[in-house]
């Protein structure tokens, strides 16, 4: 989408801002014993409180409004009432939302209870790559910057991988449009990024190869040699001179 009008700008900060309270008291509920689908059930009474909709619920036939991944699973995770979180869990979170017809995508990582120092090390590397791959955003760039970025860093570390199966995306008008952001790639390459375009940046690191396979519940993305995973993601604006981030 790009916005043509301030109102939808408007409309765009606040579904943004609206979305990081929701993923942030998300967060805070993640406790040890908790299962997905009970966090999947407080979701959409937050959105609903917020006078919002679930942007995820329904879409591609997912069975819910929240998407909860653990440890090796990497995307789409169904919060089922059986997947209970344990202490050192990696668990990452991924919601959407729909305002005034406005779509905005947020996803974060963390770890659960006692300190797991490949765990979290992996989750600030996730973070850290997303917050590389925003840096170079302004008008002009091509989507090829932000994926040679985001790789170029994570090839500085050591036993990490990138999985290329999922990228970021433009959105806005729908949670899914072009352009395609893949989280690797060459400088120069790929779609022209214009002023006014929503767009979310959404790294997902691996401690192992990067390849991934779908589960047999034909949503959840689990990475394929077992290895733990985490995912950021934010939605963001392109600027003349950079970015605004609305979540």
């Amino acid at each position: 989408m790009i916005i043509s009008s301030f109102k939808k700008l408007n409309d765009l900060r606040e579904s943004g801002r609206i979305l990081k309270s929701i993923v942030s008291k998300l967060k805070s509920k993640t406790e040890i014993g908790i299962s997905a689908y009970e966090l999947d059930l407080l979701a959409l009474k937050l959105t609903k409180k917020a006078g919002v909709r679930p942007a995820f619920l329904g879409y591609n036939n997912f069975p819910n409004a929240l998407c909860v991944c653990l440890n090796n699973e990497v995307a789409h995770g169904i919060p089922k009432k059986n997947k209970i979180i344990k202490n050192g869990d990696i668990v990452s979170l991924d919601y959407g939302i729909i305002y005034n017809g406005v779509y905005t995508d947020h996803a974060i990582s963390f770890t659960i209870g006692n300190l797991v120092p490949d765990s979290e090390k992996l989750v600030k590397i996730t973070e850290q790559a997303m917050q590389e791959g925003i840096n170079v955003v302004k008008a002009g760039i091509k989507t090829g910057d932000i994926g040679f970025a985001i790789e170029s860093f994570v090839k500085k570390q050591s036993n990490y991988g990138i999985v290329k199966h999922l990228v970021g995306h433009g959105l806005g008008d729908k949670v899914h449009e072009d352009p395609r952001i893949p989280n690797f790639g060459e400088k120069g390459a790929g779609n022209i990024l214009r002023k006014g375009e929503v767009i979310a940046i959404e790294p997902m690191i691996s401690l192992g190869s990067g390849d991934i396979k779908l589960h047999s519940d034909k949503h959840t993305y689990i990475t394929k040699d077992g290895s733990l995973s985490a995912h950021f993601e934010h939605t963001l604006i392109v600027t003349k001179n950079g970015y605004e981030i609305v979540t």
